[in-house]
């Protein structure tokens, strides 16, 4: 009866999430930067009559649904709102007003989802016993990430969620089905910046020079190989460097130092960490044995993003049971990195994704791309599915 109720009302609010979330494509903002963005949510929440605060990581909005005897079990429920610096492309009536940024990344969706889920939860609130804690996260594509700033300001504290759960929008996976895995899901994601310093000078004299490109291509060779010869073979490890350049130099020209960004990624804590000092050993050692000198800063960003065993396996009975078990699917492990890992290291936590492709449609863009897009019909699951979990959640013991 309850599961029908809220079928009914992801329906009846179907058409109004699809609003909310074409102005939230329309407007977008970045990281740090959402302050409309987290007006518009508070203001979504008071006209819904949903006790909410304002203000947490500056641009986060927090809310509460209480139903009967509040303290019995508390559980999360989150989204993020941050867009990203890309120029979209797509030709739709809701495209982004706000030249260069985009939710490219299906924020809006996320954020419509959970505020639809509101609605229904807040119109159900009668009907169950705990509390419900709405998270709307800021910064989720920058470091240090607003999952961390909002954890250190208290957003797991008064209340204190017993779970959490989030989705996400995948592509790859067509609208009307949601995938999930168990255990470690998401990898941690580390920024690299390292500076080669020779000896510049004419490319006809390279004896006269300590060349800083040289030394370069030999620290890529050897990092790679802590890779493939030091990481455990059932670790996933991945090193990318992502942009090299030099300062001065030219097709005669030595320059004086080359400079190289990159991230590094694992599923493993503590190799993460002992391949973090390998690194740095490694590319000092080479630069100084060729007469060089290299500065290697590790900036760390999001943890491994882990899910809960016991929780994912309730998620994914409940989603069997709002969906039907061939539209429920088993994902692989992804080495993208997720802030939400933070949620996940301090109380059970479960990450799912949601399907939004639609090869039908050409709706197929992957996220972080000027042409991503989603099947506006994946709302309606969104809503209600995100809302019957936590339903389900509170009745666990």
């Amino acid at each position: 009866m309850l599961k029908k109720k809220v079928k009914q009302l992801a329906k009846k609010y179907f058409k109004d999430t699809i609003d909310v979330r074409r102005h939230l494509h329309a407007h977008p903002e970045l990281s740090y930067q959402e302050v409309k963005t987290g007006r518009y949510i508070a203001d979504q929440l008071k006209a819904y009559e949903i006790t909410h605060e304002h203000g947490c990581a500056e641009n986060g909005v927090v809310g509460l649904i209480e139903g009967k005897n509040p303290s019995k079990r508390i559980i999360a429920l989150r989204a993020d709102i941050d867009a990203l610096p890309i120029k979209e492309k797509n030709d739709v009536p809701y495209k982004s007003k706000n030249e260069g940024v985009m939710h490219a990344c299906g924020h809006d969706v996320h954020t419509a989802s959970l505020l639809g889920a509101a609605r229904i939860l807040h119109q159900l609130r009668n009907e169950f016993e705990g509390t419900i804690k709405l998270i709307f996260q800021p910064a989720e594509e920058r470091l240090p990430g607003g999952a961390s700033i909002m954890i250190k300001e208290g957003v797991l504290e008064n209340p204190a969620p017993e779970a959490i759960v989030g989705q996400h929008v995948h592509p790859p996976l067509e609208v009307g089905k949601i995938g999930m895995k168990p255990g470690k899901y998401m990898a941690s994601a580390d920024e690299l910046f390292m500076t080669v310093k020779g000896r510049g000078g004419h490319g006809a004299l390279p004896q006269d020079c300590i060349d800083p490109i040289a030394i370069t291509a030999q620290i890529i060779s050897a990092l790679q190989q802590i890779v493939s010869r030091r990481a455990n073979p059932t670790t996933p490890t991945v090193l990318t460097f992502g942009r090299i350049n030099s300062t001065g130099g030219a097709t005669n020209v030595i320059p004086n130092e080359v400079k190289l960004v990159g991230t590094f990624r694992t599923m493993n804590e503590k190799w993460r960490k002992k391949a973090h000092k390998l690194m740095r050993k490694t590319a000092k050692s080479i630069a100084e044995g060729m007469g060089g000198a290299c500065k290697f800063k590790v900036i760390k960003g999001y943890p491994v993003l882990v899910n809960d065993d016991e929780l994912t396996a309730q998620v994914k009975n409940y989603a069997v049971d709002y969906l039907g078990k061939e539209n429920v699917v088993d994902l692989p492990i992804r080495m993208t990195a997720e802030d939400f890992a933070y949620y996940s290291q301090e109380l059970p936590a479960c990450f799912y994704r949601l399907g939004t492709g639609n090869p039908e449609k050409q709706i197929t863009s992957p996220v972080h791309t000027n042409t991503f897009d989603v099947d506006e019909d994946c709302l309606e699951l969104s809503i209600g599915l995100m809302a019957w979990v936590a339903l389900q959640q509170l009745q666990e013991a």
